[in-house]
């Protein structure tokens, strides 16, 4: 217990001056946390973040978005409402699946100003992912390095979550579920297959994730002939759910494939008994840019952020220019400005997904990306999303 000491009262005072100016401290802190100010995300915050393990911070991350403790004050313009596999999104700005692994934070997300929130990967077991460490930053070059390897909860328990949230009237914003393979599975497909049936009646669409580079075969699910086999039985369990229950399916492909592999999987989605209704373009990349900073970049695992903006704003223009725009498109990779979610627009993605900026700058980039979007859109003479997608995908190829 502090005691008054009637002998020196300069000491006294500067006690209770001390008190005063940690509460004072506190209050301002809190209030800038919440109210998502972005100077003091970017010169305090975050910076005493990136001090951090990169895990540890991840988790605490999503637990404070589960406890709902920001809440931004900006306000989408009409420019940015959109449609998206046939739902209507106040903006086209979604977090990729990744960051809530197990669905704990959905709400947090919706509140943060996403248009969308995209959970997962889910796998039908539990299981823990691969050994830590397995995340890491590469500060120089706005970039991160995971090698998580699915680490899931599992099918039931994120079930019984988001269903309790359906349940409860909490969920309206649009929901996709990532589904992965178990590491140890003996039927690949139907793992799949089983997230397609558990999860049609919560989702609003679901990602089938074959190019994580961080589960041992999985990317050779996007050959031709083992995605034919792979979507066939999807679109046929999907298919036998009742009409209320079929919900869209999207693929989740990498940026690493040739370009006879991406015209491969383009003339796959198009036979009758494997139409999907999407694809993500697209998951993180092995391939290392030699202009990397970084002494992470050596890490095994995938790279996302910064490094591979451009490299996925292509990607994503040869899609939509051999699919002639039918197959609608979201855009990830890189994304940290409007301006960046501005050029996966134009080059042919419908909306366009974020995750890395997040890590590096926190909530307030969510508003930022919107607001410089919208002021794009509007200084290019486009009405809303819709009318820009695609109009300039001849500059990226």
């Amino acid at each position: 217990m502090n005691r008054i000491d009637p002998a020196n009262p300069c000491r006294n005072k500067f006690r209770s001056l001390l008190k005063v100016s940690t509460l004072a401290a506190s209050v301002y802190c809190g209030v800038c946390l919440y109210k998502c100010n972005e100077s003091f995300y970017e010169n305090i915050f975050m910076p005493m973040v990136r001090m951090v393990p990169p895990e540890l911070a991840h988790r605490l991350a999503v637990l404070g978005l589960k406890m709902e403790v920001v809440r931004p004050s900006f306000q989408d313009p009409e420019v940015l409402r959109t449609q998206l596999l046939n739902k209507t999104l106040e903006n086209p700005v979604g977090i990729a699946a990744g960051f809530d692994k197990h669905g704990e934070a959905v709400k947090g997300l919706e509140r943060l100003g996403f248009g969308f929130v995209e959970i997962g990967s889910v796998t039908p077991e539990p299981q823990p992912g691969n050994p830590k460490p397995r995340v890491f930053r590469l500060n120089e070059d706005k970039a991160i390095v995971n090698r998580y390897g699915f680490n899931s909860e599992g099918h039931e328990v994120v079930f019984e979550r988001i269903k309790k949230l359906r349940q409860d009237g909490d969920l309206k914003v649009t929901l996709g579920i990532n589904l992965g393979r178990n590491k140890k599975s003996e039927d690949n497909i139907e793992d799949y297959v089983q997230g397609i049936r558990k999860f049609s009646v919560l989702a609003d669409y679901l990602v089938v994730n074959i190019s994580s580079p961080n589960t041992p075969g999985l990317r050779t699910m996007q050959n031709k002939s083992t995605l034919q086999s792979l979507l066939t039985e999807i679109v046929k369990a999907r298919n036998a759910l009742p009409p209320n229950e079929q919900r869209p399916i999207l693929v989740k492909i990498a940026p690493d494939l040739s370009d006879g592999c991406v015209q491969e999987i383009i003339a796959v989605i198009q036979k009758k008994e494997c139409a999907i209704d999407g694809l993500i373009v697209s998951n993180t990349t092995i391939d290392r840019p030699s202009e990397l900073k970084s002494i992470n970049a050596g890490q095994l695992g995938g790279l996302s952020g910064a490094p591979l903006s451009s490299k996925s704003t292509q990607l994503v223009a040869k899609v939509y220019k051999w699919t002639g725009g039918r197959v609608p498109i979201i855009g990830v990779g890189g994304i940290f400005s409007g301006r960046d979610a501005y050029e996966k627009i134009l080059a042919g993605a419908s909306a366009v997904q974020l995750y890395t900026a997040l890590i590096y700058h926190g909530p307030p980039i969510v508003a930022r990306v919107k607001e410089e979007l919208g002021q794009l859109l509007k200084e290019n003479g486009y009405e809303n999303v819709q009318q820009a997608v695609g109009k300039g995908v001849d500059q990226f190829l």
